[in-house]
């Protein structure tokens, strides 16, 4: 299965080659067709990351709106997400197309006899003999059919006659072994000699500058979705955990796959930036339809609350029909606690101010509790002891008048109340006298 899979990949890599005659072009060229093959899906990555980052301001009003409910802030942004047509994770799921590719050109490079040539096993054990016999080591590991191409192609005319498939393949580009793993030890190198030492410089720079690529382009990614890199502290830390990752396996796999992830890097800085452009254009109009459907609808909504509010006052609501006996009591009830809770609060104000107290939130309230501190309690009686004395007065006063404003009220609604269960008495006697 994973032949059928790499065979496209090692068709059109080895196409290259035989073009170019040079494998690390031959990467670069194949790093080309990869991300144009990948435009369309990156372009659909793109544009939904971006859509989602300018849904942030309305979503942190969400969450300002619904602040102590998240239960009612999630199905608030979900019912954003599906008005705005956006699935948040579709960006997600399109960026990881690209690793895929990664997986199976690591496979492609490391098994050049399997993947590029399609060499039998059979044909494969004889080359291996011809290595024996000629006094060679055969290479074991992870990467020994890299190590094996090298003896190959530095020893091509041993091999003549072997299999029609075999190639002549040179690993070499710029002076480097593309088949070799950086090392940052540089254990072996003569310093003394250019062709020793800067080989190794080059291996080492590979994974370096594959990093700083993968940097630059996280960075502008970022700087064109600001919202969203603010809102999400991941996005942060992605950035500086992907170039690291892209250091670390440049220096664990095969230079070609550095110099793949290098071209990758450098290409993607190349199209986030038309593409940062040409859908910034995009979204701008979208922003400032959407900004003002949402001003329409501020704007209706506004009305009909104005227009619900006079009714009140002229008392012409209607009743709907179909509300319960119920819902009428509670919402009675709400209304009339709510107009007592004014008329106790307007009571208060007025005995404070003939007294000249403030009517500012004693301190000795918490939330709403009102004495959580004492009922005198004064939050500077250490610091200013002078005025203490007076403050204390003062906020003894102030729980006075609550008590004595809210012990008024409550009998007065007790009074009221016995009242209506007499006149409902009265009328229910009535409506039995004249029945009989």
């Amino acid at each position: 299965m994973s032949h059928i899979i790499a065979y496209p990949f090692s068709l059109l890599l080895m196409t290259f080659y035989n073009l170019t005659g040079n494998y690390g072009l031959a990467v670069l060229f194949f790093a080309v067709v990869v991300k144009v093959i990948l435009l369309p899906f990156q372009m659909k990555s793109k544009h939904s990351m971006m859509r989602t980052s300018r849904l942030t301001p309305y979503m942190k009003e969400l969450e300002k709106k619904h602040e102590g409910n998240k239960q009612k802030y999630q199905e608030e942004v979900a019912k954003l997400y599906k008005e705005e047509k956006i699935n948040p994770m579709s960006g997600c799921l399109w960026s990881l197309i690209p690793m895929v590719f990664i997986f199976i050109l690591y496979n492609v490079i490391r098994y050049p006899f399997t993947y590029l040539m399609g060499i039998p096993e059979a044909q494969f054990n004889a080359i291996k003999d011809i290595v024996t016999n000629n006094g060679g080591t055969i290479p074991t590991g992870t990467y020994s059919q890299l190590s094996l191409v090298d003896y190959v192609h530095n020893n091509f005319s041993l091999f003549n006659g072997v299999s029609d498939k075999l190639i002549d393949l040179n690993l070499n580009f710029l002076g480097m072994n593309l088949g070799e793993i950086p090392s940052w030890k540089f254990s072996g190198v003569d310093w003394s000699l250019t062709s020793s030492w800067l080989p190794a410089v080059g291996l080492f720079l590979i994974p370096v500058i594959s990093g700083l690529f993968a940097f630059f382009s996280m960075k502008l990614s970022n700087a064109a979705n600001p919202q969203m890199a603010q809102q999400q502290g991941s996005m942060k830390t992605m950035m500086y955990m992907m170039p690291l990752m892209s250091v670390y396996i440049g220096f664990v796999a095969p230079a070609a796959l550095g110099i793949y992830w290098i071209a990758q890097s450098a290409l993607a800085t190349v199209q986030d930036a038309i593409l940062n452009k040409h859908y910034g254009k995009m979204l701008d109009k979208e922003d400032a339809e959407r900004n003002e459907r949402y001003r329409a609808r501020e704007a209706e909504l506004e009305k009909k609350r104005l227009e619900t509010e006079k009714l009140k006052e002229l008392g012409a609501t209607e009743r709907n029909k179909n509300t319960s006996k119920k819902k009428l009591q509670a919402t009675q009830k709400a209304q009339s606690e709510e107009r007592l809770a004014s008329e106790r609060a307007q009571e208060k104000a007025e005995r404070r101010a003939a007294l000249g107290l403030s009517n500012e939130t004693p301190a000795s309230q918490v939330g709403n509790r009102k004495y959580a501190r004492g009922r005198a309690y004064v939050d500077d009686r250490f610091i200013n002891p002078e005025g203490a004395e007076e403050a204390t007065k003062a906020a003894a006063e102030f729980s006075a008048i609550d008590e004595e404003v809210d012990s008024e009220f409550a009998e007065n609604t007790t009074n009221e109340n016995t009242s209506t269960e007499n006149t409902d008495v009265e009328a229910q006697s009535t409506d039995t006298g004249d029945k009989d």
